[in-house]
């Protein structure tokens, strides 16, 4: 539904839209692909295809609240309701039980004061973003059960985050 409201707003596919509003200004080095449905629509639900370091691009992107270089590609504010639960939607909160992830835009919001946020598919694979310190963890991978959160990844992921975090800036 929501790939089919956004075609129908920006009046051509949502990859051709993608493309030139996201993947061009990042610098991507390879083409995405998304799977297409029967109809000739993007599933926009997941199914984003792209190489490693374009993901990483990605999420840098989104780490740096939508900027690249000194260009503001994702309205900042936007980006930020999309990746933080408002207190009035506290049913968004912990609604996935083994990994306690609240629910944004699209985005898995960690649990816990500090912002952040993943990017999670169908079968492990994830781009965790933590925009305190523009830090950005790609995870490429293929598991058999779609709603395995992959506990190594995540404590991975919060051992990075604090050893990242006690820098000195």
């Amino acid at each position: 539904m929501l790939g089919l409201v956004l075609r129908s707003v920006v009046g051509r596919p949502v990859a051709e839209y993608f493309r030139d509003r996201i993947w061009e200004p990042i610098g991507a080095e390879a083409d995405a692909t998304w799977i297409i449905d029967a109809s000739g629509q993007e599933a926009t639900y997941c199914c984003l295809n792209a190489v490693l370091r374009d993901y990483g691009r990605l999420g840098l992107l989104l780490a740096r609240d939508g900027r690249v270089g000194g260009r503001q590609i994702i309205p900042k504010e936007w980006l930020h309701a999309a990746t933080t639960i408002a207190a009035d939607n506290w049913h968004l909160r912990g609604v996935w039980d083994r990994t306690n992830f609240g629910y944004g835009y699209q985005t898995w919001i960690f649990p816990g004061e500090r912002r952040m946020f993943a990017l999670i598919g169908v079968h492990g694979q994830a781009i965790y973003v933590d925009p305190a310190n523009h830090l950005v963890m790609v995870h490429t991978a293929v598991r058999e059960r779609a709603d395995d959160p992959n506990e190594e990844t995540m404590v991975l992921w919060r051992r990075l985050v604090d050893v990242v975090g006690a820098r000195p800036q």
